[in-house]
């Protein structure tokens, strides 16, 4: 039996850690739990709901975040959660039953749209993956550009000033178009 070894990195968010278990969780795309009811189609998700004082979870390509309640401390909920994704990677569960998770990302027909996810995805969403969340394109509308913060994004002391300084400058001046962007719930 291969040996499991799951990784661990603080985020920017404290709320958020990000458990790496150094092998490919989704090929594409990206899927974010709000709550147990919303984790009904992973049963890695369901898993890590029951423990006591997780908030938050959500996949991307090779790693995980888990959110915690604010009253509740990493020292105590990180045992769990490594059991949690041992047991799930060991005993070679799917990552979701069935058909999967839907992504939130829509069918962009719109040229400024178009340019602008290009440069979500090539430059944007690769940095914020790496502080273990995602940034999802909604829409562009009279100049301001809808995105969902997702992981330890959402929620993040730090969201709204990488928003407005990171994001929104580098769209700006990739899109003139772009006059603002705005997160939205999803």
């Amino acid at each position: 039996m291969r040996t499991l070894f799951i990784q661990t990195e603080e985020t920017p968010n404290p709320a958020t850690l990000k458990f790496l278990p150094g092998r490919v969780l989704m090929s594409e795309g990206t899927a974010d739990f709000k709550s147990r009811e919303e984790a009904v189609k992973s049963p890695l998700a369901l898993k890590l709901f029951e423990v006591d004082g997780v908030k938050g979870v959500f996949f991307g390509v090779d790693f995980i975040t888990v959110s915690k309640e604010s009253n509740q401390e990493w020292a105590v909920l990180k045992p769990a959660i490594l059991g949690a994704i041992m047991e799930h990677f060991i005993t070679h569960q799917p990552l979701f039953y069935g058909e999967g998770i839907p992504t939130l990302e829509k069918d962009v027909s719109d040229p400024i749209a178009i340019q602008i996810q290009e440069i979500l995805d090539t430059r944007i969403r690769p940095a914020v993956a790496m502080d273990g969340g995602d940034i999802v394109f909604d829409r562009f509308e009279d100049g301001t550009v809808y995105v969902h913060m997702q992981g330890a994004c959402a929620g993040c002391p730090s969201s709204s000033a990488t928003l407005k300084s990171g994001i929104e400058n580098m769209l700006r001046h990739y899109v003139p178009e772009v006059l603002e962007v705005r997160a939205i719930e999803s």
